[in-house]
């Protein structure tokens, strides 16, 4: 058996609300074959697993393959123009120990308050996913924000073996097939969290301009209070999710301070991470939740598209709102879909962003 005896395809589904993506494959893996799937919604971060836990003879695999294609087809999908394939990965959901720097909210005039201030750095907020990317040698693997191995696409991983260093590990957001880095925590068997935040910065974007351009995309830091004032600017005109500030003199520090902290985000909308507290009857929404301490609270319903798989009770999903009314819900709330690398003791109240009092029912 060899490796052009691989299979893969690509499907789509758009209806209604819904523009999703499937991908399949069938791969060599040590003296057998395995099927990797890939899913989720078209140029997000996909979610990744596999259909055979141990590699499998081909005829096995094909018939694995041919199956889940054929259950895919039936629900309505159907191929298209060829997508972006992932690498597969053995190791997915093992974890690594390996934990990002997260970071509190902040409200306008905080944020205000650290443009002017000439200690602090800022950098575009990305919607996507937060990812890092670690190179040992010639493998490749990707980092969730809970430590956990996840897959990357293809063209992510091809770019990431050109850069120059054969060991590093970049911090960033995942959106596609694209990379945003924003911070580079090792590099050349060096550690750089106890190194500041400006100087680790200047590395990586001398480690991302080894190779030029490609999917893996350094993010523009801006350092003064007219260029923040600028970049936050352009950021609400063009519609983005926020700005993040960071101190220039700050070490890396895995994990969420309980308030405050050297790396601080202010976003134009909020994006919060709920529970999916049950289905409403037969209607296609479902009520949520947060912590408050140790009780959960409800934070009111979102409506789930047509075509979109309804959550079941218990699990993490993103929905996006304006903001929140105090000891109400959430206002104008949209699904985004599922929050696999969330857990639900991270889905608190400290996410939510309430309603001012100058604010009014139109904005």
């Amino acid at each position: 058996m060899t490796s052009t005896q691989s299979r893969n395809v690509t499907l789509y589904y758009c209806a209604g609300g819904s523009d999703k993506a499937y991908q399949a494959a069938l791969e060599p893996s040590g003296t057998g074959f395995v099927v990797n799937f890939a899913y989720g919604r078209r140029g997000s971060t996909m979610t990744t697993g596999c259909k055979t836990p141990a590699p499998v003879d081909y005829a096995a695999a094909s018939k694995i393959f041919d199956k889940l294609i054929q259950a895919k087809t039936a629900k309505g999908y159907s191929p298209g123009e060829s997508g972006t394939p992932y690498q597969g990965t053995t190791c997915e959901s093992q974890s690594t120990g390996i934990l990002p720097q997260l970071l509190n909210p902040i409200d306008e005039d905080e944020a205000q308050k650290l443009i002017a201030d000439p200690t602090w750095l800022a950098q575009e907020k990305f919607d996507g996913r937060r990812v890092l990317i670690q190179r040992r040698d010639n493998q490749i693997t990707g980092i969730n924000r809970r430590g956990l191995v996840v897959a990357l696409p293809q063209p992510i991983v091809a770019h990431a073996l050109t850069l120059g260093s054969q060991q590093w590990l970049l911090d960033g957001e995942a959106i596609g097939e694209r990379f945003y880095a924003f911070d580079l925590l090792e590099n050349a068997c060096v550690d750089l969290r106890q190194q500041p935040c400006a100087r680790r910065l200047v590395a990586m974007y001398e480690l991302l301009a080894t190779a030029g351009g490609g999917p893996i995309i350094p993010v523009p830091t801006a350092s003064t209070p007219s260029a923040k004032r600028s970049l936050l600017a352009r950021l609400r005109q063009e519609g983005k999710e926020g700005i993040v500030f960071k101190r220039a003199d700050s070490l890396y520090v895995p994990g969420r301070p309980a308030s405050g902290g050297d790396q601080r985000k202010f976003k134009f909308t909020a994006t919060v991470s709920c529970i999916v507290a049950g289905a409403n009857g037969g209607r296609r929404s479902v009520g949520l939740e947060l912590f408050d301490g140790t009780a959960r609270i409800a934070i009111g319903n979102v409506t789930i598209p047509p075509k979109t798989q309804i959550p079941s009770t218990g699990q993490v999903i993103d929905v996006r709102c304006l903001y929140a009314y105090p000891g109400g819900s959430l206002y104008q709330p949209v699904y985004l879909g599922l929050r696999s690398d969330i857990l639900p003791a991270d889905c608190t109240v400290g996410q939510l962003k309430f309603k001012s009092a100058d604010q009014d029912e139109e904005a």
